[in-house]
């Protein structure tokens, strides 16, 4: 009697209800039968909301627009090429360098310009608007660097010069009087302590 009666009322919830409340009602039904036969049943939990699928016309435009903006701040800073390597290796003392290439390179003059002053470079990297024309110097091991010249849109802007037949009437990054400090552990950044204070006078 009592199973016919809640049968019923099983069959009118899901009659008068919803779609939504059917679900409710079948579990409440579930419940109620599992009561009777002397089962324990845990409650499945409720699904998780659904999450809206994202806009991806505004995924792709802003994806867009960041490597748009990446572009940009890699053309107005761009990095330094490496330098090239020695076709035997790397360098382990410095070679003599005789040539009669030889003149001054002016801010403003073509990559043509200094073909005709020094020659033939020893290398040449191109990074966005930007040109660094590599030249030996014959101190390539002790001072760290080749000769660089650079130049934006086609035009110098800076030098970098240690050999005596190559030189920069411009303000130089890397004057003469600047002396490398060797770092033969790699490219880690080394800090000369500070010197030591004078002894106080009596």
């Amino acid at each position: 009697m009592r199973r016919s009666t809640l049968a019923i009322c099983a069959l009118l919830m899901v009659a008068t209800s919803g779609c939504d409340q059917v679900d409710a009602a079948k579990a409440k039904l579930k419940l109620a039968w599992d009561k009777l036969r002397g089962r324990t049943t845990t409650q499945a939990p409720a699904p998780p909301p659904a999450r809206p699928a994202p806009d991806t016309a505004a995924v792709r435009v802003t994806s867009q627009q960041e490597r748009q903006q990446q572009q940009q701040a890699a053309a107005q800073h761009p990095r330094p090429p490496k330098l090239p390597q020695a076709p035997g290796g790397p360098l382990t003392h410095d070679v003599a360098y005789v040539s009669n290439d030889t003149g001054t390179v002016n801010p403003g003059m073509s990559e043509r310009e200094i073909y005709e002053l020094w020659g033939s470079p020893a290398a040449v990297r191109r990074v966005g608007q930007y040109t660094y024309l590599f030249f030996q110097n014959g101190c390539e091991y002790t001072c760290g660097t080749l000769d660089v010249v650079t130049l934006q849109n086609g035009h110098v802007v800076d030098a970098i010069v240690r050999w005596d037949g190559h030189r920069y009437s411009g303000e130089s990054s890397s004057p003469p009087g600047r002396v490398p400090i060797a770092n033969p552990g790699g490219d880690t950044l080394h800090i000369p302590p500070p010197p030591a204070p004078p002894p106080a006078s009596p």
